[in-house]
Formats: C-alpha cells, sequence, structure tokens
C-alpha cells in the first residue's frame, strides 16, 4: 500500500480520509470560515502539508455535491512530489448566491495518481483522423 505523510501546521487541521472503502478520493478539508460571494474566487487553507511519494502526484478534485448543488469547483489541483508548502484548495462560486465555508467542511478531494513521463518530439505532421479537429469536432451531444 502507498504511504502519504502528512503534517498538521494549524489545529483546525483533519488529516484526509476515505469515506468509503474503495473511494478514489480522499476528503479535504477548511481550516477556518470563509464566504465566497458569486463568481469570487480564494485559497481555502486546509492546514495540511504531504510527502507524496516520487513518482505519484496529488490531484485536487471537485466534491461532486457541492458543484452539483452549489456551483462550486476547484480551479487548479496538481500537488507534485517535492511540494511542501501547505496544501491550498483554489475554490469559485459559480452559483448566484454566496456560499459559506464552515471550519472542518469538506471542501474537495484529492486523488493520489501515478506519474507517467511523456518523452516530447517535436515532428511536421501528425497522423489523420476522422475526428479532424477543433472544439466539438465530435458533435454536440
Amino acid at each position: 500500500m502507498l504511504k502519504i505523510k502528512v503534517k498538521k501546521i494549524h489545529p483546525n487541521a483533519v488529516i484526509p480520509k476515505y469515506a468509503y472503502e474503495g473511494d478514489a478520493g480522499m476528503d479535504l478539508h477548511s481550516v477556518k470560515n470563509y464566504v465566497l460571494k458569486p463568481m469570487e474566487k480564494t485559497i481555502v487553507k486546509t492546514g495540511l502539508q504531504m510527502e507524496i511519494p516520487e513518482k505519484y502526484f496529488g490531484s485536487i478534485r471537485d466534491r461532486s455535491g457541492l458543484a452539483a448543488k452549489h456551483s462550486i469547483h476547484t480551479l487548479a489541483g496538481v500537488i507534485d512530489s517535492h511540494y511542501r508548502g501547505e496544501i491550498g484548495v483554489v475554490l469559485i462560486n459559480l452559483g448566484e448566491k454566496e456560499f459559506k465555508i464552515n471550519k472542518y467542511d469538506r471542501i474537495a478531494q484529492l486523488i493520489i495518481q501515478p506519474i507517467k513521463i511523456a518523452e516530447i518530439q517535436e515532428v511536421e505532421n501528425l497522423s489523420e483522423t476522422s475526428r479532424g479537429g477543433g472544439f466539438g469536432s465530435s458533435g454536440i451531444n
């Protein structure tokens, strides 16, 4: 089993955990209260530092309930293995109402994923496909 070292740097910090066995993401919690007005973004602090093993990274993702019910979304979300600062979650309120985040609220999910390093090769031409290109090239629905 992969081990992630976690350090609390704030007394209100909550160690992340999986809600259910087999879940992909573990919950991240806020260490203080915030108010997000419509179209406002902020960095919500977790009060945690992590040591993610080499060849892995943390991916911060939306909590589906916050996104579906309140239009709260994450805007950034890669935690590299060599990062040791406090984990912050960039949240934006895309809804029409003010949204309150309370201390200890679950604000996002963290998924630990392996890294596959790609070798970038500049070329003059790419192979042809039936997709062609451009946004919406596979249709509207």
